[in-house]
């Protein structure tokens, strides 16, 4: 690794919906990007869009958040530490097949979870070592109570707030900063089909501008729509055997 980018923002998980809109808000910003995923060949046309309409470098790499082992090595990879990584990595699955199958469970759990888990833990060391840079975590309101309708990936994204915050404590007093991001639902491809509540849906630029905003002022969790804030205080609050007569 050479000598670090004081402004470059890396996104893992950057060809999701979610990533290509966080990809465009940085770049219109002047944020130089690398663009992670693992074919970056998918990414070709959205480092040419990008280039062509806003004149910033923007660079796609490979990278499997699978691969924890293979994750120091490709941080060392890269022309220097980034000012900002953006963990967009995700794996919705369907609860129905993660009940039946160990496998697909352990899939979403290791993508989720224990993925990015390693990678920005690598992250995490190499600034504070440096004494600055933001992380900003893309997580779930799906984390905030376990539900019989997608428990599993609940339970990976509940594990990934808590780590987003253990982080955040950790660090604070080292200059870098950790930001927890929960959407609530995204009009998508991921959730094409599904029939979403108009007041609680954010368009993916709903998110990209809630993450640049939340890292210029330096908030430390962001639900995109306030109004989750309620709905999942409601949820949370819900008494063991009244929540268990729920079909949530």
């Amino acid at each position: 690794m050479t000598a670090d980018r004081a402004d470059t923002v890396l996104i893992l998980g950057a060809t999701s919906d979610i990533a290509r809109a966080i990809a465009r808000r940085y770049a219109a910003a002047g944020r130089p990007l690398i663009l992670a995923a693992r074919d970056p060949a998918r990414l070709a046309p959205d480092v040419s869009d990008l280039e062509i309409r806003h004149g910033g470098r923007v660079t796609a790499v490979a990278f499997d958040v699978l691969d924890t082992a293979g994750h120091g090595a490709f941080l060392d990879g890269l022309p220097g530490l980034p000012a900002t990584v953006v963990c967009v990595v995700g794996l919705m699955g369907e609860q129905s097949e993660s009940e039946r199958d160990a496998s697909q469970a352990a899939l979403v759990l290791r993508t989720n979870l224990e993925g990015p888990a390693s990678i920005l833990g690598e992250v995490a060391n190499r600034m504070q070592a440096r004494g600055s840079g933001t992380i900003i975590g893309i997580s779930s309101v799906a984390g905030d109570r376990g539900r019989a309708s997608n428990y599993v990936y609940g339970a990976a994204k509940a594990g990934f707030t808590a780590l987003l915050s253990g982080m955040r404590n950790r660090l604070a007093r080292h200059g870098v900063h950790v930001i927890t991001v929960k959407p609530g639902f995204v009009r998508t491809r991921m959730t094409a089909g599904r029939d979403l509540p108009g007041a609680l849906t954010a368009e993916p630029d709903e998110v990209a501008r809630a993450v640049l905003a939340a890292e210029e002022k330096r908030r430390d969790i962001v639900y995109v729509r306030p109004v989750w804030r309620l709905v999942m205080a409601v949820i949370r609050g819900l008494p063991e055997p009244v929540f268990k007569r729920t079909s949530l």
